[in-house]
């Protein structure tokens, strides 16, 4: 993998275990040693957050959807890799929340952040075999 330009774009969890996991499965070598086991952690790492449930099409419709609140990317991407669940949650992520954002922005954002979390085979991933065959994968 070459990085032409480094400063292009900030990737979230998502992007990043969808980008190993196909060089994982790629044939290409990459001459780097370690690389298949920092590979491999890292996706076993992902798989515990939030993003082995997103969707490429979930995470643009919840940054559409936060355009209307001014916020920065960086506190974007904090609430992409991890959905807020709580107020707490949130004044954690947004600097000055509290003076940003009203309580009924809050409570949007937390509505927005639950859609990003739900589990969506519809929205363009893969279907979820767990829901026809009622086994789970492992």
């Amino acid at each position: 993998m070459e990085i032409i330009n480094p400063n292009a774009a900030i990737l979230t969890n998502y992007e990043v275990m969808i980008a190993l996991k196909d060089m994982k499965n790629s044939k290409k070598k990459y001459g780097l040693r370690n690389l298949a086991t920092i590979t491999y952690e890292t996706v076993q790492y992902l798989e515990d957050t939030p993003c082995k449930e997103q969707t490429s099409t979930g995470i643009v419709e919840f940054l559409q959807a936060m355009k209307e609140f001014n916020l920065t990317k960086n506190e974007c991407l904090m609430m992409v890799n991890d959905p807020p669940s709580s107020p707490l949650h949130i004044q954690l992520m947004i600097e000055d929340s509290d003076e940003r954002l009203t309580e009924e922005q809050v409570t949007r954002i937390l509505e927005h952040a639950a859609k990003l979390r739900a589990v969506t085979p519809t929205a363009g991933a893969a279907p979820d075999t767990t829901e026809t065959t009622g086994q789970t994968d492992g």
